[in-house]
């Protein structure tokens, strides 16, 4: 089994001001610059040979380059906020290119995701981080914001069968224009 998710990567600029961000909140389990993303399609934990079918669909994608803006903070969890995030703003292309995510992987046999799509990055985990703490950081540090950035592919990783997951690691590029790293 491996556990995989796509995503668009997120270039240093925009990363670099994501990390003057993580300080000033005691108890939050800050996430590495490395794992930074913005996450398209979660596809769990497959067999290896579903990920050979997935790879197969997701190079079958039709993907042209657009760009990407960040704006705000938010959390996830409500009363209990567990998730600290930087929020993407829903462009067309955004939302159109998560839509061909979602259907590439129903016809590779994937459930359809319960979940509504919220495009973010995760900034921090907040399992040890008081409810007003959380709130009063989200605050102080608005309005966010961050220059946008052009996205040309996306990403599959893979990633260890942990709570918070990373370190992720990028199996493939799509589309595939032959770059080396």
């Amino acid at each position: 089994m491996i556990r995989l998710f796509t995503a668009l990567e997120v270039p240093d600029e925009v990363a670099e001001r994501l990390m003057r961000l993580q300080r000033g909140l005691d108890g939050a389990r800050w996430i590495e610059r490395p794992d930074f993303h913005i996450t398209l399609r979660f596809m769990g934990d497959v067999p290896e040979d579903i990920a050979d079918d997935i790879d197969e669909a997701l190079s079958e994608i039709p993907m042209a380059p657009f760009d990407v803006e960040l704006e705000g903070l938010g959390e996830f969890g409500g009363k209990r906020p567990h998730t600290l995030y930087a929020g993407v703003k829903l462009s067309e292309p955004l939302r159109i290119l998560q839509g061909r995510h979602e259907s590439a992987m129903r016809r590779v046999g994937l459930k359809p995701e319960t979940r509504n799509f919220t495009p973010h990055v995760t900034i921090a985990r907040l399992n040890r981080v008081e409810t007003d703490a959380a709130y009063s950081f989200i605050r102080a540090n608005s309005p966010f914001a961050a220059p946008s950035f052009t996205v040309e592919q996306f990403t599959l990783f893979s990633a260890k069968a942990s709570t918070g997951g990373g370190p992720y690691v990028p199996e493939k590029r799509y589309p595939d224009f032959g770059w080396e790293e």
